[in-house]
């Protein structure tokens, strides 16, 4: 396997940047997941690493090898699509051999890299089945395991689960997590869902606009997000965010919006003091919201009162939809809550996991 850098990379179509000046490097053996928005040069910059699209500007290198205007079959890579890409009139296990094959590759040596990719992913009782008599998972192992046989310096994948159905879908994300770390393989993996990515990268890059926003491990850029776009972005339900005004309360200062009043910690109410001219965003997210009856810890400085809106139950926890200061404010609460719509929700905030954004900028003040 091998590490892969982008080094300045910028990708223009027609005078529209889809990637800007992207500077990223992907550790041997890595799991990293491409996350954003549609059109926000995930994508777009998978492809370039593939070959698949000509970059503007910059450098890309896998391994030590600059691969920038190498072909894709040059670059020892293997791809899996969205739609998976099998040929209908040829079986699984010739669909798998396909691309060792045309590397003429020895026939004892195929069948050997065939039979163990379908025995780790489960699939050797369908190598003679065609793709029609494949369910949707099935396929999806199948192009993973075409990909495996490969045997590529690394993995891409282009959003591979999207056309699974939800359970299906996390199935299947688990599996392609084990059989990663169990082949140690470098492995760049797209996608617009927060849940996959949080849940499958040793390391996630979050875009936005063509631009690198954070890269980070999953629980730093959940904890310790950089600007607003992540913060919302990175988390389900997202981050609440409403304008603050700041107010000395004695020694210790206190964040107010209509309805909405709560005591900064003293590290928090530091980086305020010094990052704010009066206003400021506040971020609290739905977990950090907590009904008092069932709060670790409630006191006056931390305690909120506001109306719901509406009550979502999901078994395992509840969202409370409260109007807040700046629109509908979410909590996620104990099922044991009895709010209905129209109540009057009295909510214990934990202020030490608050966030503080610069009104203008929308970076951290962390």
């Amino acid at each position: 396997m091998a590490d892969v850098r982008f080094e300045h990379v910028t990708k223009a179509f027609d005078g529209v940047v889809a990637v800007n000046d992207l500077t990223l490097h992907i550790h041997d053996g890595e799991f990293l997941v491409l996350v954003g928005p549609s059109g926000c040069g995930k994508s777009t910059a998978l492809r370039c690493l593939a070959g698949l699209e000509e970059i503007t500007s910059g450098s890309i290198y896998i391994g030590e090898r600059d691969v920038t205007w190498l072909d894709p079959k040059d670059r020892d890579i293997a791809m899996v699509f969205q739609n998976y890409a099998l040929y209908p009139h040829m079986t699984v296990r010739e669909n798998m051999a396909f691309g060792l094959k045309l590397r003429r590759t020895p026939k004892a040596e195929i069948r050997r890299r065939v039979d163990a990719a379908a025995e780790a992913l489960g699939i050797a009782h369908l190598l003679d089945r065609k793709p029609r008599a494949l369910s949707g998972g099935q396929r999806q192992r199948v192009a993973l395991g075409r990909a495996i046989v490969r045997e590529p310096l690394c993995f891409l994948m282009d959003e591979p689960l999207s056309n699974l159905d939800a359970k299906l879908r996390v199935q299947t994300r688990a599996e392609i997590s084990k059989l990663q770390r169990r082949l140690g393989a470098t492995t760049v993996y797209v996608t617009h869902d927060q849940t996959e990515a949080m849940t499958m990268g040793d390391r996630i890059a979050v875009l936005n606009h063509g631009v690198l926003q954070q890269l980070d491990t999953p629980q730093a850029l959940y904890d310790t997000p950089v600007n607003r776009f992540v913060a919302t972005f990175i988390g389900s339900p997202a981050m609440n965010v409403f304008p603050v005004a700041l107010r000395s309360d004695g020694e210790q200062l206190r964040v107010e919006a209509d309805g909405f009043s709560v005591v900064l910690p003293p590290a928090l109410a530091s980086r305020a003091r010094a990052g704010g001219d009066g206003t400021l965003l506040l971020g609290v997210r739905p977990e950090h919201l907590e009904v008092v009856e069932f709060a670790e810890r409630v006191g006056q400085d931390n305690t909120v009162r506001l109306p719901v809106e509406l009550v979502e139950s999901l078994g395992s926890e509840v969202l409370l939809h409260l109007t807040g200061p700046d629109g509908v404010i979410v909590a996620r609460v104990d099922p044991r809550s009895r709010y209905r719509a129209g109540d009057i929700a009295e909510l214990a905030v934990a202020a030490e996991s608050l966030h503080l954004f610069d009104p203008q900028t929308e970076m951290s003040l962390a």
